[in-house]
């Protein structure tokens, strides 16, 4: 990771306060629909993570492969993302 790392540490330090917290509620059986409020909040949390990530290969692997010249190096960058970007959708 290049220029989104300290923003990215800082979301994961956030997402893993909200793990605890989950982690919290469970043990203390909070109400189900607040737990599950809960983890649909760490799952958008991680997601913005993971933009973060691709937008980071995004601009430099992928901008690097292009300057490069290199054929099959953007080929390979470009189906890197494409993969990326189906593991992101699941």
């Amino acid at each position: 990771m290049h220029g989104n790392r300290d923003a990215a540490l800082a979301r994961l330090r956030r997402v893993e306060g909200q793990v605890r917290g989950l982690a919290r509620m469970v043990e203390e059986d909070r109400y189900c629909v607040d737990v599950l409020t809960q983890i649909a909040a760490v799952r958008a949390a991680l997601k913005g993570v993971e933009r973060l990530v691709i937008e980071d290969h995004a601009s430099h692997c992928i901008e690097h492969a292009v300057e490069s010249g290199d054929k099959g190096e953007q080929r390979a960058k470009f189906l890197e993302l494409i993969q990326l970007l189906d593991k992101a959708r699941s």
